[in-house]
């Protein structure tokens, strides 16, 4: 699903647009001409199928194998159980932050909290995390040429540790792709999970909301290609009046 000349949306569920497997985060594509980049791999394994991504490629009028890299914004299984599949697929290197490439790398289902995501019904007992090779060197302000267009990471924890955001500039207009960071209205996803912080999010909430772009593109739920930042002041203003923004859960 084209959003802009600059990205598709070419996944996401049953917390989405319903484009491909239930369990999948939105997945985007990033175009910037003569480079094409993927964020997020959506669930994969028993729960997924990343045939339908791409398929949601080619029917956006794209050859997904001309898509040489894979960025993850964190590693919770919604978003990084296909990676090892998509590499399979694509011939793809995949990237993440140095915890989540770690934790791909080890198929760590301790670290993404897949046990007690399976005891709360959330995937099937048959599920497993397939761990793949992953460059951790979406560090804080490194930079990436895709093509003509140019992505910053942001470092991001709160939902989830090692958790990045990214913002991409030169194109149509000014984009953030951010995860499971904030959603529309400035709903927040807080989860009793080992690593999820109320105040590590607030920080990374107020390091975004020093940042200028128009398109708000999230994880989950709706997406605003126009006056984006709300959704982040939005959350900002009941984290700055001590109080804890509109779970998702």
């Amino acid at each position: 699903m084209r959003l802009t000349r600059d990205v598709c949306l070419v996944g996401g569920g049953r917390f989405g647009f319903g484009l491909t497997s239930p369990g999948d985060s939105h997945v985007y594509l990033v175009d910037g001409g003569d480079d094409l980049l993927l964020v997020d791999a959506g669930i994969g394994g028993v729960a997924g199928d990343p045939q339908r991504i791409l398929a949601e490629i080619e029917r956006d009028g794209y050859d997904p194998s001309r898509i040489s890299r894979l960025f993850l914004t964190h590693y919770h299984t919604d978003h990084m159980g296909g990676a090892a599949e998509m590499r399979d697929l694509l011939g793809c290197e995949l990237h993440g932050s140095p915890l989540t490439a770690r934790t791909l790398e080890a198929g760590d289902e301790k670290q993404v909290s897949l046990p007690e995501a399976k005891r709360a019904g959330y995937f099937p007992e048959d599920y497993v995390l397939r761990p793949a090779p992953c460059a951790g060197d979406l560090t804080e302000d490194a930079t990436f040429a895709v093509g003509s267009l140019s992505l910053r990471v942001i470092e991001t924890p709160g939902h989830a540790a090692g958790h990045v955001s990214f913002l991409v500039e030169g194109g149509e207009r000014v984009y953030l792709l951010q995860g499971d960071v904030i959603f529309f209205g400035g709903t927040v996803f807080l989860q009793n999970t080992h690593d999820c912080s109320i105040q590590d999010y607030a920080q990374s909430v107020n390091k975004l909301a020093e940042i200028e772009f128009d398109a708000h593109l999230p994880g989950h739920l709706g997406i605003s290609l126009e006056d984006g930042k709300r959704h982040i002041m939005a959350a900002k203003a009941v984290f700055d009046a001590l109080g804890v923004p509109k779970n998702l859960v």
